[in-house]
């Protein structure tokens, strides 16, 4: 099973778990300084927050530390990735880079960036292949959104309490399957085997952290693969600017099986060093100039 298949159900956590607070708490479960309205206005705030934000992954680029391991709980990992994470338009280039998140090699680097400015100038025209492009990055975008809104009605949650995370204030809840749920697709079936935390910064209306894990065995591709009841995921989530709030931190502990042979997922990956980098033109003058003033550089004597 590829990767990108494993990783949706991490996907589905992190975007899910947000829009189940738009279920109806429990009885007695309620913050007891707010209001059925102010709770409501909250949830709706966020989850249009999460939107966006998830959004913006498209125009800012990072520094992404990846660390395998090959059990969950094992200390120290088995594989270490460092890679300067730049949206191309259809997709995120990774150009690796070294333990200490510098290149390793200059001319290795720069070739690297050669090839990520051809990619985002052919992103920045407007022929039928990039419209095509476009159009399966829009609908992605548009089913993730209609699962977000699928998943209002596939959970419960309950408040839990406040709890501080620097000299923030954030509402923990607890997320949980809504029995009276009726899923309308393969996908939407996920949501019932899916349960965890959640803590929103109330004062920004923000999803600061999601943690879940799955609570029985779940099917991906037909019968071909399956990831195993206990998989957990859970990701941080911070300011980067006003208004901005993107990955700090995600874990993925995934065990399954592929067809018949084994398989595991555990990672966890740091984020840093977010920069704003814009749409494709945006960012293709950015990386000109970055090429042109490396190459000023080698030129002095």
């Amino acid at each position: 099973m590829a990767k990108g298949n494993i990783l949706v159900i991490a996907l589905l956590c992190g975007a899910f778990a947000l829009a189940a607070a738009g279920e109806q708490e429990p009885s007695g479960s309620a913050h007891p300084q707010r209001t059925e309205e102010e709770r409501r206005a909250l949830i709706n705030r966020t989850v249009d927050n999460q939107q966006r934000d998830d959004a913006l992954l498209d125009i800012y680029e990072r520094i992404e530390r990846v660390e395998k391991r090959k059990r969950a709980g094992d200390s120290d990992p088995i594989e270490i990735n460092v890679y300067r994470a730049v949206p191309a338009g259809t997709g995120t280039d990774r150009i690796p880079l070294g333990p200490d998140a510098k290149p390793t090699d200059e001319a290795a680097y720069r070739r690297e960036l050669e090839k990520l400015a051809h990619s985002l100038e052919w992103a920045a025209q407007s022929g039928r292949a990039q419209r095509d492009a476009y159009q399966k990055v829009a609908k992605k975008r548009r089913e993730r959104n209609e699962l977000i809104d699928a998943a209002r009605t596939a959970f419960v949650y309950t408040w839990v309490a406040d709890e501080p995370r620097g000299d923030r204030l954030l509402s923990k809840f607890r997320m949980e399957p809504n029995p009276g749920y009726r899923p309308t697709s393969r996908a939407t079936s996920i949501l019932t085997k899916v349960s965890g935390y959640l803590w929103i910064d109330e004062a920004e209306g923000e999803l600061a952290r999601v943690d879940c894990v799955t609570t029985d065995d779940i099917s991906i591709g037909g019968f071909l693969a399956k990831v195993y009841k206990g998989s957990h995921f859970m990701q941080e989530r911070y300011a980067i600017a006003p208004g901005v709030w993107l990955p700090s931190f995600s874990q993925y502990d995934f065990d399954g099986r592929k067809f018949f042979s084994s398989m595991a997922v555990h990672e966890r990956t740091f984020y840093s060093h977010y920069r704003r980098i814009g749409p494709p033109k945006e960012a293709l003058a950015l990386i000109r100039a970055e090429l042109s003033k490396a190459a000023g550089a080698d030129a002095d004597p």
